[in-house]
């Protein structure tokens, strides 16, 4: 794999993470809980970017653990590696294709006022922390054949396209930008995601170092 190459995946996880980010249910409930809570724009910012460290953080541990396993079966898989870490990411392509196709309902985000401010800011900090950026986990392997400044280099990139889009969505939508025009992230997000991966797999698969 090039430098070059790396880059592309680079690129494309940072589309990836942007585009979860931009999901209604990664900003709207903190616009939501800050008027219940009636925080001022910063506060509610500011909450908004430590639940983004917390859906990062998580999902670079789970994106360590499969680094670490990866460099475990690496040595016994030999010239196949790439092949498997390609398919891999093609078939989850496959299966958010699938989902995308069956899966159209919307998210239901509701406002309510918490009995406190540390009630509401530990309620959207959990909430988000404990569901993870999956679709970005496959980016971790296909950057794998470049060691740890791969992985440090892609959670960079996550950490920078979340916090971007969910600040900037969020930053919008409390400045009176009530109508985001973002219903088509929520319809396509799966099969845009789906093509993507696929497309980062079969890459992966017939471009070897």
């Amino acid at each position: 794999m090039t430098s070059t190459f790396f880059t592309s995946i680079a690129v494309t996880g940072f589309a990836v993470a942007f585009l979860h980010a931009a999901l209604p249910t990664h900003w709207l409930p903190f616009v939501l809980v800050g008027r219940a809570q009636r925080w001022s724009t910063r506060r509610t910012l500011a909450v908004t970017l430590l639940a983004g460290l917390g859906h990062v953080g998580l999902t670079m541990l789970l994106g360590l653990a499969l680094v670490i396993a990866g460099l475990a079966l690496q040595p016994h898989l030999g010239g196949f590696f790439h092949w498997i870490v390609g398919g891999l990411m093609a078939a989850v392509g496959v299966f958010y294709l699938w989902r995308g196709r069956h899966n159209h309902k919307m998210p239901e985000v509701s406002q309510r006022r918490y009995t406190s401010d540390r009630a509401a800011i530990t309620a959207l900090v959990v909430l988000l922390t404990l569901s993870p950026c999956e679709a970005f986990l496959p980016y971790y392997l296909a950057g794998m054949e470049h060691g740890w400044p791969a992985f440090v280099a892609l959670s960079l990139v996550l950490l920078a396209a979340t916090s971007a889009g969910m600040l900037l969505f969020t930053g919008l939508s409390l400045a009176g930008f009530n109508r985001l025009g973002l219903d088509w992230v929520e319809r396509y997000e799966e099969t845009i995601l789906g093509v993507a991966l696929i497309v980062i797999g079969l890459a992966v698969a017939f471009f070897k170092t």
